[in-house]
């Protein structure tokens, strides 16, 4: 019984060797896809513009809650939503790093918003530290290209 078996299974061996191809060596590569990295059409900024506090100035000991007025020049301050050339609206950075800039601007706790166009606000702050920074988004949150933002405060909440 064994013999016929081992028969039988070298016959089928024997069979599948016979019946392949000489194409059986190729290597079937399937090519995966290219994807690239998304983009967003950034809104120009003239040259010169800027974003900058007005109050409270660098190193400034202030208590909560901290009143926060900004100024621009070369740009002018619309509502977000309205896309006109050389315009755009605050985004204050609280205790945060600048955001990747092929972006819409995140909108949390440390990227706080003025879409409606206000350029002053209070932010109740914890004693201590803190560091702020504005950055101008267009119409719907992107930074300008170049970007227009200012240099990072340090504050002291007493």
């Amino acid at each position: 019984m064994n013999k016929k078996f081992i028969t039988l299974l070298l016959s089928i061996l024997l069979v599948a060797a016979c019946n392949q191809s000489n194409k059986s060596n190729e290597i079937n590569v399937i090519e995966e896809p290219i994807y690239s990295v998304p983009s967003i059409k950034r809104n120009p900024a003239p040259e010169g513009a800027s974003v900058y506090f007005i109050n409270p100035e660098a190193n400034a000991i202030v208590s909560t809650p901290v009143k926060v007025k900004f100024g621009v020049t070369g740009m002018e301050i619309v509502p977000s939503g309205q896309n006109t050339p050389h315009t755009g609206h605050h985004h204050i950075i609280i205790n945060a790093d600048l955001p990747d800039m092929n972006f819409p601007i995140p909108a949390d706790e440390n990227y706080v918003h003025f879409g409606d166009g206000r350029s002053e606000t209070e932010l109740n702050l914890a004693q201590g530290e803190h560091t702020l920074q504005l950055i101008l988004g267009d119409y719907l949150h992107v930074p300008h290209s170049p970007p227009v933002y200012s240099e990072k405060i340090i504050i002291t909440v007493e």
